[in-house]
């Protein structure tokens, strides 16, 4: 927060504003005015204000409207709000709170009271930009961090391609083996993080290309085959005929299927079988699903499961970083499609991504 915090007041009558102004003199609070709701929306697209008094009976847009809008902008909803107001009925106070204030005054204003109670919602303000600072401090720490681990990585990776033209025994062969395929599932994770990273910066630029989906829907089946044989698992494919082609960015695209298909085979048990289905809809571009037969998300989990770092339901001995579903909701959304998940009755989970 500033040195000299702002207090952005918003009320139809001039004469109430000096009135503020006069009770808050001795504050060294920089004071700004807005005589209607629409200017108030304009001054605040220009400055975001440390909080704001805001009169309920304006016309036109009045208080409560006024209040709704800007808690429902991701950009001001953090700006507290007091609510100026001649109403004394407990119900037009619950109005007030209910629309979003975070305090409310009464009319004729106390000068003690309304100094108090501006300072009251300035050190919550000021706890907020404190705890927004550490945020942006930890994500630009953490970015680093992953950014740098790329180059360990292909050398990781490197290594274990030379190691494996080498002539090895077979137990020497199977760790070279498991140590490329889990450094290969760090550079996924990297990347994912990475991807998250530019979402969340709004730098990230997708690089649409033709896909065919049943080229696709093939290699990633030829590829997780042996992974599911691995798992004592049947893996069947239910893919579109060849041919037609789809403007996608086939590379995230590819992840977020791969991703999908790993957390089938992780969740299923052995013996299961996991679906792979992809088709051509009439009112979309491509429709994909992945049924498994795991334990099934109850419906309160299907809420938040595409949530970063929200890893569902704890599973003894399996992995979860909480990053893969929120990886593909993030990419898939960039296409301008949408992700969720059903219960596959009796037994498993279908996740169903359409663009």
């Amino acid at each position: 927060m500033a040195s000299s915090p702002s207090v952005l007041v918003i009320d139809d009558e001039p004469d109430n504003f000096d009135v503020i102004e006069i009770l808050l003199f001795r504050e060294g609070y920089h004071l700004s005015f807005a005589g209607s709701g629409a200017e108030a929306l304009e001054r605040l697209s220009l400055h975001f204000p440390d909080i704001i008094l805001l009169d309920v009976m304006m016309p036109e847009l009045d208080g409560i409207q006024l209040c709704h809008q800007i808690k429902a902008n991701s950009l001001w909803c953090h700006i507290p709000i007091i609510m100026v107001t001649a109403l004394t009925a407990k119900e037009d106070l619950a109005l007030c709170l209910d629309a979003g204030a975070d305090d409310f005054i009464s009319k004729p204003v106390n000068g003690i009271e309304l100094r108090a109670r501006v300072r009251s919602m300035l050190r919550i303000k000021q706890q907020y930009d404190e705890l927004q600072a550490l945020l942006q401090v930890r994500d630009d720490l953490s970015n680093m961090i992953i950014h740098d681990l790329n180059n360990p990585l292909a050398g990781i990776l490197f290594s274990c391609e030379l190691l494996r033209r080498s002539e090895l025994q077979p137990k020497q062969r199977q760790k070279i083996e498991d140590i490329f395929r889990l450094s290969q599932r760090m550079v996924s994770l990297v990347d994912s993080l990475l991807i998250i990273a530019k979402v969340q910066a709004d730098q990230l630029v997708l690089n649409y290309d033709p896909v065919d989906m049943y080229e696709m829907g093939q290699a990633i089946a030829t590829d997780f085959e042996p992974v599911a044989v691995h798992s004592q698992m049947k893996l069947v494919c239910e893919l579109p005929e060849p041919g037609k082609q789809i403007e996608v960015d086939s590379v995230i695209l590819r992840r977020v299927m791969e991703n999908l298909l790993s957390n089938a085979i992780k969740f299923s048990p052995p013996g299961g079988q996991i679906i792979l289905r992809i088709s051509y809809p009439p009112e979309k571009a491509v429709k994909i699903q992945v049924i498994d037969s795991g334990s099934g998300i109850s419906e309160e989990l299907q809420q938040r499961i595409f949530e970063k770092y929200d890893v569902g339901t704890f599973h003894k001995g399996i992995a979860q970083t909480g990053l893969g579903l929120a990886f593909c909701k993030i990419a898939i959304e960039a296409h301008g499609g949408t992700i969720s998940v059903d219960n596959n009755y009796p037994q498993g989970s279908i996740f169903t991504v359409t663009i």
